[in-house]
């Protein structure tokens, strides 16, 4: 029987990547989306994954998403902690709210997920928790103070959780991609990408969302069960952490 792999934010971008990626490798998909209805609905039809909605902040809404994912699917395996949002801006104008929508959806969201599937990994003797950073988490950028922080504590979480649940079975890694050609990426104007972004790039090109796919496939892979703690750098030698 196939192993269910679960991912967050997974009908777009890097997600969308992701779910089509585990598909590919032979994992039963699920995966989750927080508000645009027609966007899941398109990525439903065209790959023929499941997908669920709910607030990944909210844990009593990931604690009934992860049960009709289970219902449905069957008990996680691998969970892909990808949902985040950014609220840009520099920390002396920067809300209470532009700081507590990202770090409650790019931080508090692992322990809302994780919390939620970590006993019944534990029980099995096997899993895979894999979530997805930032090169901003590790070096920090300008204007992203909340985003900074909550992909850094990624990492921190990750490495805690990791010696937690090794003699389990169960491994839990980070993938930090740099600048990936996604839709918003590329929405970009040209000559700011050309200019400002791809210069600081050393392979001379963004990634591709498939890029960061690959990694999590690797990390989820039965075979990868002596590496755990880890953070891959997908950056393309932007920032060598």
């Amino acid at each position: 029987m196939a192993r269910v792999a679960l991912v967050t934010g997974g009908t777009r971008g890097i997600g969308a990547a992701i779910s089509i990626g585990l598909k590919k490798a032979g994992y039963s998909v699920a995966a989750t989306y927080g508000g645009n209805d027609e966007a899941a609905a398109k990525f439903k039809e065209e790959h023929g994954i499941p997908v669920f909605k709910w607030d990944v902040s909210d844990f009593e809404a990931c604690r009934a998403g992860v049960a009709a994912v289970e219902a449905e699917v069957g008990p996680v395996d691998v969970l892909v902690n990808n949902a985040g949002i950014t609220r840009d801006t520099t920390l002396h104008k920067m809300t209470v709210e532009k700081w507590s929508a990202v770090i409650s959806t790019n931080l508090d969201s692992l322990f809302n997920m994780t919390r939620n599937v970590i006993e019944g990994m534990r029980e099995r003797g096997f899993g895979r928790i894999i979530s997805i950073s930032s090169i901003n988490g590790q070096k920090g950028q300008f204007g992203q103070a909340n985003y900074s922080a909550a992909k850094a504590g990624v990492v921190g979480f990750s490495k805690a959780v990791a010696q937690e649940n090794a003699a389990k079975g169960i491994t839990v890694n980070v993938v930090a991609p740099g600048y990936i050609g996604t839709e918003m990426v590329r929405a970009v104007p040209e000559e700011v990408l050309n200019t400002k972004i791809i210069p600081q790039i050393p392979v001379g090109r963004l990634g591709e969302p498939e890029e960061i796919a690959d990694c999590v496939a690797f990390l989820a892979a039965d075979n990868a069960g002596f590496i755990t703690g880890a953070t891959i750098t997908a950056n393309g030698g932007q920032y060598m952490a």
